[in-house]
């Protein structure tokens, strides 16, 4: 089973989440940061042609061996999926067509979230955003590992397991932590993505909903492209909650690696996160960071001292309007 987690419980801290207060401290020193908020005008067109590049890719599937179709699901497929992920992640901070159109921003995540198969780009907003205002919080932060997970994958082999299964702990988590009611909105992305997958199933084949769902699934497990889901916000540094990485991965993953910078400042699109870092390297350059995802994902599962626990919690003090 390799070496138990020597962590028993998460890092309980009595403060606020500590980038609201350094957004204060930068835009005080760095007001021509504000100039940087809104969405960047050629990220939608990015998504849109990166969507439907991945749709093309379907009809070339089905005539492949199955072996094949598993490497290129993991090599390719799910790397472009999980970048559409990431772009979803983008549109919920309404960096498709700004705050002021909403409902555009919706539906062009719902376009996103095609190729990849799992329907979550309406519902991640909800959760999403209160991860942002909330972050910590022991129910609004759905991003933090439940007891029950922290409990049983607390060895080297159950921490291996746990970052393969993470795409399901992720999806399912706040169904028991925070359950909301669905939208409408939410039932009728749900319906047209099922739909979707029908019609692939139907008129492309097995191996193209294989290849579509196993890539997204592995993508977000046992993945570099996935090390972020680690590297963003777990303690690998006593008393520090969230780390950015300024590794090549960010190329491909709309910055989301600048996630420091993310938190201080989520009206600024993933494009332009490099100039906030430029802009204020005193908060950014003595913070500990991370420079590769592989390296993420490796020391996670090997070093005892981190684990699902690694994770600093604050009480629940209920929504503020």
């Amino acid at each position: 089973m390799g070496a138990k987690v020597s962590r028993t419980d998460f890092e309980w801290s009595p403060t606020e989440e500590p980038h609201a207060t350094r957004r204060k401290e930068i835009l005080e020193k760095h007001p021509e940061i504000k100039k940087l908020y809104g969405p960047d005008k050629n990220f939608k067109w990015i998504v849109v042609i990166t969507t439907i590049l991945q749709l093309g890719s379907l009809f070339f599937i089905n005539d492949l061996k199955w072996s094949n179709v598993i490497i290129l699901a993991y090599c390719f497929g799910g790397v472009v999926n999980h970048s559409l992920m990431l772009a979803i992640h983008e549109i919920a901070h309404n960096m498709g067509f700004g705050p002021k159109y909403p409902m555009y921003n919706k539906l062009l995540g719902m376009f996103a979230n095609l190729p990849i198969g799992l329907p979550f780009s309406v519902t991640f907003k909800h959760y999403h955003l209160e991860h942002h205002r909330y972050q910590g919080d022991e129910k609004l932060d759905t991003d933090i590992p439940t007891y029950v997970e922290a409990k049983l994958f607390n060895s080297t082999f159950g921490k291996f397991i746990w970052v393969l299964l993470q795409p399901f702990f992720y999806a399912l988590r706040p169904m028991f932590v925070y359950p909301k009611n669905p939208t409408a909105l939410e039932i009728i992305s749900v319906v047209i993505q099922l739909a979707f997958n029908y019609w692939v199933y139907l008129y492309l084949g097995t191996k193209v909903i294989t290849y579509m769902l196993a890539g997204s699934l592995m993508a977000m497990g046992l993945h570099p492209v996935a090390g972020h889901f680690i590297s963003e916000h777990y303690m690998f540094h006593k008393g520090y909650e969230t780390y950015s990485y300024y590794g090549p991965l960010n190329f491909i993953t709309f910055n989301v690696g600048y996630h420091n910078e993310h938190h201080d400042f989520p009206f600024v699109p993933g494009s332009k996160l490099p100039q906030v870092k430029k802009i204020a390297p005193e908060f950014y350059d003595n913070l500990p960071q991370h420079h590769s995802w592989t390296s993420v994902l490796y020391d996670f599962i090997m070093d005892p001292s981190i684990g699902p626990y690694a994770r600093i919690k604050r009480k629940h003090k209920g929504l503020k309007f």
